[in-house]
């Protein structure tokens, strides 16, 4: 659903680049399924290191993105500061889990341990792929290795077991794989 969070704000999407003269922007959404970013508002962007409003006036799907005419900004050059920018939403509008479903977003940072307990790292980042998604491990200087592993995202099979209060997740995984 969503790439980063810490606690009270989730980031759901980026601003990519301008778009048209007139202050629109294409949107890069990292929500299930895509046009849901479209359905958050107020929008928040990390202005000056903090989370500012920004309020959509518009917005419209767009080859395999959005575009979206943001608040007050009518001018290509103004929305170019916009590019790049996450957009974020106060974790708190996001809709309720079922027991044993996560955010990408909770799994992102968690300590990876095999069942027999060696570390292999922490979750870098989540990818999809036509199968099942994937979860990124990467070793550091803690860890049995260093190398980076690409792990399948399957519940009970593989991931064992998610604590998202002591930040672990346990797998059935072989580390020389």
């Amino acid at each position: 659903m969503s790439r980063n969070t810490n606690n009270d704000v989730t980031v759901i999407g980026q601003i990519t680049s301008v778009y048209g003269v007139k202050g629109w922007v294409k949107i890069f959404s990292h929500t299930e399924p895509m046009d849901s970013i479209l359905t958050y508002s107020p929008w928040l962007t990390k202005v000056d290191g903090q989370w500012k409003p920004l309020k959509v006036e518009a917005a419209k799907q767009h080859g395999k993105g959005f575009i979206a005419k943001l608040a007050g900004i009518n001018d290509r050059d103004v929305a170019r500061k916009f590019c790049g920018v996450d957009i974020a939403i106060e974790t708190s509008l996001l809709p309720s889990l079922e027991e044993g479903e996560f955010y990408w977003s909770q799994l992102e940072n968690l300590t990876v341990y095999t069942l027999s307990g060696q570390l292999l790292g922490r979750v870098s980042h989540l990818m999809e792929t036509g199968a099942n998604d994937v979860i990124i491990v990467k070793g550091d200087a803690e860890s049995i290795d260093r190398r980076e592993r690409m792990i399948p995202y399957l519940p009970d099979q593989v991931i064992k077991e998610i604590d998202l209060e002591s930040g672990t997740m346990r797998i059935d995984w072989d580390p020389e794989f």
